[in-house]
């Protein structure tokens, strides 16, 4: 971008989003709009997972944002082929005016989540308008970037947080009353989520949601590669650009709070009965032959307390905590906050990893990173290696830390739920 886009940009204030035309799913052309979608790109963990989708529907998302080929560059040209194909043949349709949407995700055990689906004017870091938490790694930027530059398109929203003032906001009030009216669309996932959708094209209610967000910040609960690939695509393009601005979801968690739950390690290489053994001296272990929910109440009481982790892969549950402050004082940067200083993934990944079980946390062939707790104990089992169960981190701790621009470490958190993919597309040539 110029000096000049640049200076422009930077004299915004608050978040800005933008109404758009949403390319969606006609559903007179597919099976059913349940068997279109699929999690964000990098939640396709099950083994099969992308067969399963692929499977599901011969026009499922996953084939635009997964697509498959021999190479990365024919993987994309096959992306932009199918969505041209998809366009041509009217299975995408764009809405006729430009809205944002409000989206509602609603489960079986009472976890209600609305927020509002908008073009989002993309900042500058400097501008402390949206607050990364975690690193990126650049291969994966440059992967998401190959992909929406060849099919010109935002596939699927990334998440953003915002602490609005509960029910009060003209925002909050306007997505309640447009909850009431008959949705665009409406489907249950297989993972038992009910989805609705609606347009919010009335000038005077578009007005109120920008008028009330630009007074907030929001901070990424799930997206920051594509994050950082909307700003990589905006510096690529001349301002004013369709660029500018990036497909997002953005929830005020003071009327719905999100989940925030912890994001496992798969210690490949490592049996649960090394793994102990090099830890005595350093930290206090304690075995405890108990069912996996209670091992991991154990450790939420543990966490309360200081830094604590579960241990499995053998059979049983291994409980780790009391470190020794010697070996943090060690192994842990001390030119960041306390709050850094303190978290369980600062001490896994500097004490545990680094210097007691000597892996690299960037070596796919030594660790995983698994979301679901059950799978992550039974795949170390399987594999005789070790789970290293996490106990989540408060959303309050996360927006502190990237409020003073800290990042924690890789795969720290995982909030939710996620949006689901293929709902709702933004082309940027229409």
């Amino acid at each position: 971008m110029n000096s000049a886009g640049h200076s422009e940009a930077t004299a915004h204030r608050g978040l800005e989003l933008t109404p758009f035309r949403g390319l969606r799913y006609d559903p007179d052309r597919v099976g059913s709009l349940a068997a279109v979608t699929s999690p964000p790109y990098d939640v396709v963990v099950r083994p099969d997972g992308l067969h399963h989708l692929e499977s599901a529907d011969p026009y499922n998302i996953v084939r635009l944002i997964l697509p498959q080929a021999a190479t990365p560059s024919a993987r994309n040209e096959r992306a932009a082929d199918t969505l041209r194909r998809w366009l041509s043949e009217g299975v995408l349709t764009t809405d006729p005016e430009p809205g944002l949407y409000v989206y509602e995700q609603q489960d079986g055990d009472g976890m209600l989540q609305r927020g509002i689906i908008g073009a989002l004017r993309v900042s500058d870091p400097a501008e402390q308008l949206v607050l990364p938490h975690e690193d990126v790694m650049p291969h994966i930027v440059a992967d998401r970037a190959a992909l929406m530059r060849a099919t010109s398109a935002n596939l699927e929203p990334l998440l953003l947080t915002y602490r609005g003032e509960g029910s009060t906001t003209a925002t909050a009030d306007l997505i309640e009353r447009t909850a009431t009216l008959p949705p665009l669309l409406a489907t249950t996932t297989e993972d038992g989520f009910r989805h609705r959708l609606w347009s919010v094209t009335a000038p005077e209610d578009l007005t109120t949601i920008q008028t009330d967000l630009g007074r907030h910040q929001a901070l990424i609960a799930d997206g920051h590669h594509r994050w950082a690939t909307y700003r990589r695509l905006r510096a690529e393009h001349p301002s004013p650009s369709p660029w500018d601005h990036g497909l997002v979801l953005l929830v005020d968690t003071a009327r719905y709070p999100l989940r925030v739950r912890a994001i496992h390690r798969l210690l490949h290489d490592l049996p649960v009965a090394d793994a102990v053994a090099a830890l005595e001296g350093r930290f206090r272990v304690r075995r405890l032959d108990v069912p996996l929910p209670e091992a991991l109440d154990t450790l939420a009481d543990a966490a309360c307390a200081g830094n604590a982790f579960l241990l499995a892969g053998d059979g049983a549950f291994h409980l780790v905590d009391h470190p020794d402050p010697d070996l943090l004082a060690r192994t842990i940067p001390a030119d960041r906050p306390a709050a850094w200083r303190t978290l369980d993934a600062t001490v896994l990944h500097a004490t545990l990893l680094e210097h007691v079980w000597r892996i690299s946390e960037d070596s796919p062939a030594h660790i995983a990173y698994i979301h679901d707790t059950a799978a992550t104990v039974e795949k170390a089992e399987r594999d005789g290696g070790t789970a290293v169960l996490m106990h989540p981190v408060r959303e309050e701790v996360v927006r502190e830390l990237a409020r003073q621009g800290v990042t924690m470490p890789r795969k720290s958190t995982s909030f939710g739920p996620k949006p689901a993919t293929g709902l709702v597309l933004r082309a940027l040539d229409l």
